[in-house]
């Protein structure tokens, strides 16, 4: 789906200024702090906020263009919108939330709507269906609001951190729900959100705002490892993307083998079959460097690469050193050391070294893909 995306938002303390033309194909996360401009963006977008300027055109059909003086209200958009707090009618149990939505879709380019069987199951609310909107779980609520939006029929939806009130454990249950949607649908994601590992595991592409301009775009790996995601995640989470796969379990040990290109990396069990498809997140700071495989050491996990690049702080203590590891595909990870390691270690540009990863710096609960 191509979305031609023009806008100029300007309130007395915060302008937003884009032009912008983005392929949307699975999820594309918009990053940035708070105040950058994202929920400003997918509420201009939605319908829900007027802009001074907009030109908003879903693969051709024009939505809203202030020089022509078009301007569609939100339920002629075709867009789903699910709010971090669920917005769900309190007077209406979950089944009677699902069926108000139903009744009110409306044809999205001629496509049928999901039927409401298969967006029960595909959130699992079955168990849910004649509970009280009031008796939910912050998490249950959320998978309610995203059956909801679904069955209206968008042609996008949109996600406006739907995760951010919850604690990590829910957050990782919702987390499959939501990575599975546009396989499943056949429905573009726009997924706003300030956590990175939220947009680690659930992107394909991101978009990064920062005081309302677009400061990075592009595919998830390469946008994460640039210096603008570090603005918003902080120096200290800074880090690079692996995709790998399910070797086998270790139960003895409670541990899983992962296939990283030919390479095994080791971490906490996680529950996935063998050959299942893993994201992992790995930050520069959980990294070190050895000039070869080191013996008698608890780090399990020693992977083969090749220096590319290294930043040093012209004044500080660190440099960061940018890896990678032989594919294919071949894949970067991001080493934070001393400067005076880089020194003693004798490293430069092409140097092949060993890269150290602790397995207990990986958390399970937001593991997958």
């Amino acid at each position: 789906m191509k979305l031609d995306l023009a806008l100029a938002v300007r309130h007395p303390d915060f302008a937003l200024e884009l032009d912008e033309t983005l392929e949307l194909a699975g999820i594309t996360a918009v990053m940035g702090a708070s105040g950058s401009g994202k929920s400003t963006l997918l509420r201009a977008l939605a319908g829900l906020e007027t802009p001074q300027r907009a030109r908003i055109a879903l693969d051709g059909a024009v939505l809203a263009d202030s020089a022509a003086g078009v301007n569609l209200p939100p339920y002629r958009r075709g867009i789903g919108y699910v709010f971090q707090d669920a917005r769900l009618f309190t007077h209406r149990r979950v089944l009677g939330n699902l069926r108000f939505a139903q009744q009110r879709a409306r044809p999205a380019n001629g496509a049928p709507a999901p039927a409401l069987d298969e967006v029960i199951a595909a959130l699992d609310l079955p168990p849910l269906l004649d509970r009280a909107v009031t008796g939910l779980s912050g998490g249950e609520r959320q998978r309610v609001a995203i059956a909801r939006a679904l069955l209206a029929n968008p042609r996008l939806l949109l996600l406006d951190e739907p995760l951010s009130a919850l604690d990590l454990k829910r957050k990782a249950e919702l987390l499959p729900y939501i990575r599975a949607l546009p396989a499943r649908f056949g429905i573009p994601l726009i997924y706003v959100s300030h956590a990175v590992e939220e947009v680690a595991q659930l992107a394909d592409a991101v978009l990064i705002l920062t005081a309302g301009r677009v400061v990075a775009r592009g595919e998830v790996h390469s946008v994460l490892e640039r210096p603008e995601a570090e603005a918003v995640s902080g120096h200290f989470e800074a880090g690079a993307l692996l995709d790998a796969s399910v070797r086998r379990h270790v139960p003895d040990y409670a541990l899983t083998e992962l296939d990283l290109a030919g390479q095994r990396l080791t971490l906490p069990h996680i529950d996935a079959a063998p050959g299942t498809p893993v994201r992992l997140r790995v930050r520069a700071r959980d990294v070190s460097i050895a000039l070869a495989r080191v013996e008698g050491v608890s780090i399990r996990n020693q992977l083969a690469a090749r220096v590319l690049r290294i930043d040093a702080e012209p004044a500080g203590a660190y440099a960061e050193v940018l890896l990678e590891l032989p594919g294919p595909p071949a894949q970067h990870l991001r080493a934070r050391i001393t400067r005076e390691a880089v020194a003693n270690l004798g490293l430069a540009v092409g140097a092949a070294v060993w890269a150290l990863v602790k397995g207990v710096s990986f958390d399970r609960r937001v593991l997958g893909r």
